[in-house]
């Protein structure tokens, strides 16, 4: 974009974008794909980690070892330019729907388990998208995208079968979860019935177990869609003695312990990866690999050196870790590092393309198709990505703003246009925090005006936000703020229901699921 900005060229675009730029993309979609996808449908894994910090993979100088991840993405697409959101569930939404959290009313924090919420039912998911083309669908792992109704649950959300947990996060060994002071209590389902024989065995291995159990049991006359949603490396920093001892020389504990969950969660990956090349399916095998949040730095994630951290808005909170690679009959530039601008709600049209899958039926999306750009490096499609609009989240700053008329900067949000990332609002954490293991032992953090509640950085020449730009380019400030309004325009309200006492597992055989 270089050092100009062309308010009302991008406001005329991005007028339109706002709305809806799908209704172009589906005429297309299934052409573009199609050009460059396989001659038959291809396997598609999906490998979600869970808190997976930026730092913490070896290809990106990790004192952690993945050797695994680092072969799988050398021989593939690295993402280095590639976004998800700073919680679990807005990001998995974005997976399932293609759409932002701001038109699915998931503005504002995550689903947690006594909500009566869960994902809107009013729009198909990917895995209804890839069955209704002839997939067949597995879920293995973590849902986190609401249960408190059948309708909501993940055989009733695409998936043929699913094993795992419903809710955040839970004991990797025992899988159950806390309710209030009442005690924890089992979360651990096949197919929405609960699975009662696994107490004592690590949910990373039991996992990767199950996906290779559905890689096994495959029927090849059609093609396979897994989507293993680790629960590794989310606390609690539960990890067997001969991981944690591969890390004896970090002094840290929790980082010790979490190293151990990554070198496991790699290890479970090369599990998967084996069983699809002994079941003859990895030349034909599309596998996507991303974390769905910055790293939480307090259960030993790392994001260094971007700033911030999981539940921020800078970039340690939503600049994720990606990349794609697949068997030899899958077009890809392999061994190459992607820096086009990408978003996780991209992958929604781009697997439904390749899959050779229809849009229609589904509300307008916010992804774009980027199989040309993984495949044969063409130009993203994508010139910008909403990170979020949060209504609810306290404000910040004065009652009287210096662009009261444009935007309400008090809201906490964020945008990237371009080069430029536009922050307003409360962030979130802010600070530069080096890995523990490392001689940087001085956490950075700037000293602001608490009042302050704007700042502008262009992320390609700063990517660890550390020049603000919003006093010396107002103009871009306020360009970008306008565009922030218009879309703004289109979110739907924030659903974020109280508690409801009737999900105590109490009243439901000491079990988490549906209870209404």
């Amino acid at each position: 974009m270089g050092n100009y900005f062309l308010p009302q060229v991008l406001l005329l675009v991005l007028g339109l974008v706002a709305q809806s730029h799908v209704s172009a993309d589906k005429a297309d979609s299934e052409a573009s794909s199609a050009n460059y996808r396989t001659q038959r449908k291809p396997n598609i894994v999906f490998i979600l980690a869970d808190d997976l910090g930026f730092h913490d993979v070896g290809y990106h100088g990790s004192r952690i070892r993945t050797p695994t991840l680092d072969k799988l993405s050398e021989n593939g697409v690295r993402l280095e330019n590639y976004y998800v959101q700073p919680i679990c569930s807005p990001t998995r939404s974005q997976l399932m729907t293609g759409r932002y959290q701001i038109h699915n009313g998931i503005q504002h924090s995550l689903f947690w388990d006594d909500q009566p919420t869960g994902l809107p039912t009013d729009s198909p998911t990917l895995a209804d998208k890839l069955r209704e083309a002839g997939y067949s669908t597995h879920l293995v792992g973590k849902w986190h995208l609401g249960f408190y109704k059948q309708e909501y649950m993940p055989n009733n959300r695409g998936f043929d079968t699913s094993y795992g947990f419903l809710g955040g996060h839970e004991s990797h060994y025992n899988h159950t979860r806390a309710y209030k002071s009442k005690g924890s209590f089992l979360d651990l389902r096949c197919d929405g019935e609960p699975v009662l024989d696994q107490n004592g065995r690590h949910s990373t291995y039991m996992y990767t177990q199950r996906a290779v159990d559905v890689i096994s049991a495959h029927d090849k006359s059609k093609p396979l869609f897994l989507y293993m949603a680790y629960q590794a490396p989310h606390n609690p920093l539960e990890v067997p003695e001969a991981y944690e001892a591969q890390y004896q020389d970090i002094k840290d504990k929790n980082r010790r312990k979490y190293a151990g969950l990554v070198t496991m969660l790699d290890e479970g990956v090369a599990n998967l990866t084996r069983a699809l090349k002994t079941m003859n399916l990895w030349n034909d095998t599309i596998l996507i690999f991303s974390t769905d949040n910055g790293g939480q730095v307090r259960y030993g994630g790392n994001n260094y050196p971007l700033r911030g951290w999981k539940f921020s808005l800078w970039e340690g909170g939503v600049r994720g870790v990606g990349f794609v690679t697949g068997g030899d009959n899958i077009r890809l530039g392999r061994g190459t590092v992607n820096k086009q601008l990408m978003h996780v709600s991209d992958w929604f049209p781009t697997l439904v393309g390749v899959a050779g899958g229809s849009l229609n039926g589904t509300k307008p999306l916010d992804g774009y198709d980027q199989w040309r750009t993984l495949s044969v490096a063409a130009p993203t499609p994508r010139k910008w990505l909403l990170h979020n609009i949060d209504p609810l989240f306290k404000k910040k700053g004065k009652e009287k703003q210096k662009y009261a008329g444009i935007f309400d900067t008090r809201v906490r949000a964020a945008i990237r246009v371009g080069e430029y990332k536009l922050l307003t609002g409360n962030p979130g954490n802010g600070t530069w925090i080096p890995p523990p293991e490392s001689n940087t032992l001085q956490t950075e953090q700037k000293t602001e005006n608490s009042k302050k509640n704007t700042w502008l950085f262009n992320i390609k020449n700063d990517p660890e936000e550390r020049n603000d730009l919003s006093e010396k380019k107002p103009e871009v400030v306020k360009s970008i703020l306008r565009i922030l309004a218009k879309i703004n325009a289109t979110a739907v309200p924030p659903f974020f229901p109280k508690s409801d006492p009737l999900a105590n597992p109490e009243l439901h055989g000491g079990i988490w699921g549906p209870w209404e």
